[in-house]
């Protein structure tokens, strides 16, 4: 069913083979009154070609017997803002759930952080340690007493938006962001980024897509750290990518073996779902499968599951820009990109779509 073109076929592995130029008034700020308003545009990677319609038109690319993967992770409100004992701010991100009271966490301040810094969260009711700096440039932190970091997120924290998307503390958006930076199908709590394929999705267009006959899969994978951590080599080889936790129920697994089976399509939403499927399919993993993935895409790769990829527009240099160019050549990626930017499409998070096909 896949064709793979010469362009795909030559690897493209420097850093600045995926860099492009971007006006930052593309870069969407807010989402759409509508969900599925926002436009799709249609590429087709055998010849390059491209179409201009509304995702809500989506439905008209769609068989009977495709099978559409969703990944209905749950975006935390991860982030929290606090006071050193000097009075200097600072930013919390929490990505991941360490054990017994401590947590994994980005930091960002404008005064210099050490090890054993207090941080005061909450009028002051709640102390925050930094007990570590890791690896990765996070930090490990503890918690006074017996506070649960999770009730104290859902209680005061904001959604944890991208850096490019403007918000003052307590912007009055905030609200908006809480339901809109999350699909209407997620289910199962633990990301720190939204998957932005899904969010274009309403109640309104699933049940569409449900009438029209389609299978629908979900899976699970918590967008952390390895989504949208930097590439810093201009070698891509050499980027070491995040493991991530990834779930797929045992009812999503014989829906995709038995597509495979039928050579019907298998439809990816975004790149985290196109990364669960890939890995299964890497791993021969067998039903309800659980784990942790660090799965790196990038020229050339055989794609072995995903036939269809619906996936938002993406910043340069990154891995996410890396897989979609595997999936449809660097050249076909780039020029639609440049096609969108001349046509006034919304990027990155909040913005509008492409389907690959």
């Amino acid at each position: 069913m896949e064709s793979i073109s010469r362009e795909q076929t030559q690897a493209s592995i420097r850093l600045s083979d995926y860099d492009y130029d971007l006006p930052k008034e593309l870069i969407a700020q807010h989402p759409l009154e509508n969900r599925d308003n926002a436009r799709l545009l249609i590429l087709h990677r055998d010849t390059g070609g491209i179409e201009h319609r509304k995702f809500s038109d989506i439905t008209d690319y769609l068989q009977a017997n495709d099978l559409l993967i969703l990944n209905n992770t749950r975006v935390m409100p991860a982030r929290i803002f606090g006071q050193k004992s000097s009075g200097a701010s600072v930013e919390l991100l929490f990505v991941e759930d360490l054990g017994e009271n401590q947590w994994k966490a980005l930091v960002k301040s404008n005064a210099k952080l050490r090890v054993s810094d207090e941080i005061y969260i909450d009028h002051h009711t709640i102390t925050a340690k930094l007990h570590k700096r890791l690896d990765d440039g996070s930090w490990s932190i503890g918690f006074n007493g017996k506070n649960n970091i999770k009730e104290i997120l859902y209680r005061i924290g904001e959604p944890p938006l991208p850096p490019y998307i403007k918000r003052q503390h307590s912007d009055v958006h905030t609200s908006i962001d809480r339901e809109r930076y999350q699909t209407v199908f997620a289910q199962k709590e633990g990301a720190i980024a939204a998957p932005t394929a899904g969010l274009h999705f309403s109640n309104t267009t699933l049940e569409k897509i449900r009438k029209q006959g389609l299978e629908v899969g979900f899976v699970t994978l918590h967008v952390g750290l390895g989504t949208f951590l930097p590439v810093k080599v201009e070698d891509i080889r050499e980027h070491c990518m995040h493991k991530e936790y990834y779930e797929c129920p045992e009812e999503t697994y014989r829906k995709i073996t038995m597509a495979k089976a039928q050579n019907r399509r298998i439809i990816a939403t975004g790149s985290t779902s196109c990364r669960v499927l890939e890995t299964l399919a890497c791993d021969n993993k067998t039903p309800h499968s659980v784990g942790w993935t660090n799965l790196f895409i990038y020229q050339p790769y055989h794609f072995k599951y995903v036939d269809v990829l619906i996936t938002n527009f993406h910043l340069p240099k990154t891995t996410l820009l890396m897989l979609v160019s595997a999936f449809a050549g660097r050249e076909n990626v780039l020029n639609a990109y440049e096609t969108a930017k001349n046509k006034g499409y919304r990027f990155f998070s909040y913005g509008d779509c492409m389907m690959i096909v």
